[in-house]
């Protein structure tokens, strides 16, 4: 009985032991880095995107907004140097805007200079949405239509 009771110890310590020295076994990576070759990619150039500089026209008219709104003394030089970018850096700390990216899209339409919408489809239109016309106004066969498209019976 009591070599049986060994025994049974002895193989519950061994069947306990087997799967522990299982998790020390190497395995292979499974996020596909499989290779270790020693070629490396040949490096690449950074390339820009977007906008690099002010169009020199277009630094004329913010330095004018910026004269006419007492943040910048002087004529326009059309380069957008240290004084430009300070001034526009004060004017949009003064709206409370970020200062990070100047100039900012908010200050450009707050000084004037926002996007052209002179050509939009609505920008000539004269419609005032209060002087709709009522349903009253309407013609009764409009007003029966409307009704009985409605599927409302009264």
């Amino acid at each position: 009985m009591i070599l049986r009771a060994r025994l049974a110890i002895a193989l519950i310590a061994g069947l306990v032991t087997v799967p522990a020295m299982a998790l020390r076994v190497h395995r292979a990576p499974t996020s596909g880095n499989h290779s270790r070759s020693k070629h490396h990619a040949a490096p690449t150039s950074h390339k820009m995107h977007g906008q690099q500089t002010i169009d020199s026209d277009r630094v004329t008219a913010i330095q004018q907004a910026l004269i006419r709104e007492h943040y910048l003394s002087g004529a326009p030089s059309a380069k957008w140097d240290a004084d430009t970018q300070a001034a526009m850096l004060k004017f949009q700390a003064d709206q409370g805007w970020q200062t990070k990216i100047t100039p900012d899209s908010r200050a450009l339409i707050k000084l004037g200079l926002g996007p052209d919408h002179s050509g939009a489809i609505n920008a000539s239109s004269s419609t005032n949405f209060n002087t709709l016309t009522s349903p009253a106004s309407l013609p009764s066969t409009s007003t029966q239509g409307f009704v009985a498209a409605s599927g409302v019976s009264h």
